[in-house]
């Protein structure tokens, strides 16, 4: 079977779908595509339909949405291009969420900006074929040749004698046909799309704001107990003892029981363990488990101190290094220059602090469970819960709700595990809630880092050598303590792939064991190599007396495809292929030019204020931004009049939601950079909520940010995670432009 093959659904397949309403036509396609995370090489010969598209016999259309809903639009956006090519009208679409299933659906986790780029073309083909089945359906009946037929808003007209039959006219006829081989396949020309570069609004939006929709924090079913947690304050420490007595005389308390806890390292996919308690509601629940007593062993983590660890990670930077990519010959170089530029750049640790905290609810009854869960990995879910409750993976149902904020927490299922281990040891339906306490207290936390930043200048300034060293606590290090220096996937996320053309360069790492629960957030470790570059942009166009955006489109070079041996062993390009989505300095440097005309780039401004550049590629999205600021005279933020993005990511399918995304991203940006700070002493978490951990409020947002989209053809790429980097380097730039105060650590509100 060929990828990406179109075909109609079998009886078996459809009720196993659970597609609702649905008698008439049914495609599937299979989308050849694996998890991000996962090198799995997936088999073409058995045919695993991901998508699926329905017309009944009324017309009405069904399409299932296999990607998790978390504000980005997705459940909307990937349905459009497929009723966009079919000639649907949207206003008779119905949307259905998928349940969790491998077999059905291929990969469902929605995370790493990759769903766009993996799915537009997979449904524009999908849609394409039921147009072309439901155009030869019409010729057929009108007996005309089928060149004469073409489907437009959810019919099919034949032209010449202006004879139409709408959709659930022609089902019957089209569900008899053969589907169009892919190589027949005819797309929609650009100009005749109704939906793709569009604006269209998320399907549900007004259920949304309106509260009707239901969110995993908002589900509950028959005969539901509420669950919280009492957990260690250092990571990987273990219950010596507890008393229960008090927790069990406050009225509501039902149960109180411990999970075990498994020590340091730990895994994404179990539970950190504690005390349960289990009550009749939240309040009681609570109550209870500040009424619990424990004696902790707080284990290996319980002497650590985040200020002590990111000072010895400082002076390790003149130690012994790993070289993840070298050009030139950066020591000879670096022999001969006339001038150095010597920074480094640090970053605290970073909680996802979504406004719905990790929750859910799970049912597990004898060999089977079902949960609902705002999860952007479900299948991960499933694999996780079966085997903890060591059942098959079939027997786990997971119904995905909407996501109130993911970032990458909720790509985890440690939560959903722990939901669904406590429903069988209660033996009732559970919601486990965790509070905003819990969360920020027991995250999976973006890496503190530190880069460290060497420049070699000759005589006419020209730029001989850069030498930079990435230091960070790397993702893999949570669960397996050999790992103490960052992956592969890290290192192509703003550092290996760093475009300028310096003859010599050399880029390595250093050792930083994980003393903490660190996972994937928004834009992984692009967040701090965007702001150390960024940041030594801006001093070395300041060394070299040029403006900051002559400076990058100087250092950039001539337009051109950079080679991937130029990057090194380390290069994943986002797990595409170069061919495919090669680095072209071109629309980087369009961009460029792009933001600097609409931010009106060095326009005359008044005492006090200043505007800060960077240009940053990340999830395949070329995006250059300006921040301008006024502060006053040591630097301090007094306001934010504005944020300019100019943004390349190839297709922009949903206008509206591109945007939005670029909007929320600044905000998100803000937040870390400003005054985002997880600290550490003694092994604990020192913020517990938003008063000790900041997100951008009202007073503090930017008060207009634009969004600048390029027109282009090429294939989408992804715009989740591309806001965030270049937002902190250009506010800590704009800052130094407003009151000559550099920044190179954040977050700048301490």
């Amino acid at each position: 079977m060929k990828k990406n093959q179109i075909v109609k659904i079998d009886r078996r397949t459809f009720l196993k779908s659970g597609l609702i309403g649905s008698t008439g036509l049914i495609l599937g396609t299979q989308i050849a595509c694996s998890s991000y995370f996962s090198d799995e090489k997936k088999s073409n010969t058995v045919f695993n339909p991901n998508v699926f598209v329905s017309i009944n016999s009324n017309g009405d259309v069904t399409i299932i949405a296999h990607r998790s809903e978390m504000g980005t639009g997705i459940r909307t956006s990937l349905p459009a291009i497929v009723a966009d090519e079919m000639e649907a009208d949207w206003d008779r679409v119905t949307i259905q969420q998928a349940l969790a299933d491998k077999e059905l659906y291929g990969d469902q986790n929605t995370d790493a900006s990759y769903s766009m780029r993996m799915f537009y073309m997979p449904m524009r083909k999908l849609g394409a074929s039921v147009r072309m089945m439901l155009e030869q359906a019409a010729a057929n009946h009108w007996n005309v040749d089928v060149e004469e037929c073409k489907a437009e808003n959810h019919g099919v007209i034949h032209h010449s004698s202006g004879r139409r039959l709408t959709f659930g006219e022609l089902v019957e006829i089209a569900s008899k046909l053969d589907v169009p081989d892919e190589s027949l396949v005819k797309l929609k020309s650009d100009k005749d799309f109704s939906r793709i570069g569009k604006d269209t609004s998320i399907t549900d939006l007004k259920d949304i704001v309106t509260g009707k929709v239901i969110f995993g924090l908002d589900t509950m079913v028959p005969d539901s107990k509420i669950a919280v947690v009492k957990r260690c304050p250092v990571a990987g420490g273990k219950i010596m003892s507890y008393d229960a007595d008090a927790a069990l005389k406050i009225t509501g308390v039902l149960q109180v029981f411990t999970l075990d806890s498994p020590g340091f390292p730990t895994r994404f996919d179990i539970p950190m363990g504690g005390v349960v308690v289990v009550a009749e509601n939240t309040w009681a629940a609570i109550k209870g488990r500040d009424a619990v007593e424990v004696e902790w062993d707080y284990g290996i983590n319980s002497d650590y101190d985040s200020g002590e660890y990111i000072s010895q990670l400082v002076r390790n930077t003149d130690g012994e290094m790993t070289i993840r990519r070298e050009n030139g010959n950066v020591d000879e170089a670096m022999a001969e220059a006339s001038e150095l530029i010597d920074h480094t750049y640090i970053l605290q640790y970073l909680s996802h602090s979504p406004m719905e905290p990790p929750c859910g609810v799970a049912y597990a009854q004898m060999d089977k469970c079902e949960l609902w869960v705002p999860t952007q990995n479900p299948q991960w879910v499933q694999r996780a819960v079966a085997s903890a409750l060591q059942i098959e993976v079939n027997n786990v149902k997971v119904n995905v709700t909407l996501i109130g904020g993911g970032f990458g927490r909720k790509s985890k299922p440690d939560f959903t595990v722990e939901a669904s281990v406590i429903s069988k040891l209660a033996n009732a339906p559970i919601k486990l809630f965790w509070t905003r306490e819990d969360d920020i207290l027991h995250d999976f936390y973006h890496a503190c880092s530190v880069q460290r930043i060497k420049i070699g200048l000759d005589e006419n300034k020209k730029v001989l050598v850069w030498n930079q060293k990435s230091m960070f606590p790397p993702i893999g290090g949570t669960s397996n303590a050999k790992n103490i220096q960052p992956g592969k996937n890290e290192m192509n996320k703003g550092f290996v792939d760093f475009p300028y053309q310096i003859e010599n360069i050399r880029l390595e790492t250093g050792n930083a064991p994980a003393k903490a629960r660190i996972g994937w957030f928004r834009s992984v470790s692009n967040v701090q190599h965007a702001f150390a570059i960024g940041s030594m942009m801006d001093e070395l166009a300041e060394a070299r007396g040029i403006d900051p955006v002559k400076n990058a489109l100087d250092l950039l070079g001539p337009d051109r495809h950079i080679a991937r041996e130029v990057f090194g062993e380390d290069f994943q390009n986002y797990k595409t292929e170069l061919s495919d989505y090669p680095w072209d300095t071109a629309r980087f440097r369009r961009v460029i030019n792009e933001v600097a005309a609409k931010s009106n780039w060095g326009k005359k401004l008044p005492k006090g204020r200043g505007q800060g550049f960077y240009a940053h590629r990340c999830s395949l999205t070329y995006v250059a931004c300006v921040v301008e600021v006024e502060t006053d005279s040591i630097g301090k933020i007094l306001s934010i009049p504005g944020i300019h993005y100019a943004v390349d990511c190839g297709v922009a399918v949903n206008r509206d939601r591109v945007v939005s995304q670029f909007e929320g991203g600044a905000v998100f940006a803000l937040s870390a950079a400003l005054k985002g700070a997880i600290t550490f002493k003694n092994g604990r978490v020192q913020q517990q909520n938003f008063d000790e951990y900041y997100v951008t409020n009202m007073k503090d947002a930017p008060k207009n940010i634009y969004v600048h989209l390029i027109e282009s053809n090429e294939k989408p790429t992804g715009v989740g995670e591309a806001p965030v980097p270049p937002v902190a380097p250009a506010l800590a730039n704009a800052i130094y432009a407003a009151s000559g105060r550099r920044i190179r650590k954040l977050p700048l509100i301490g």
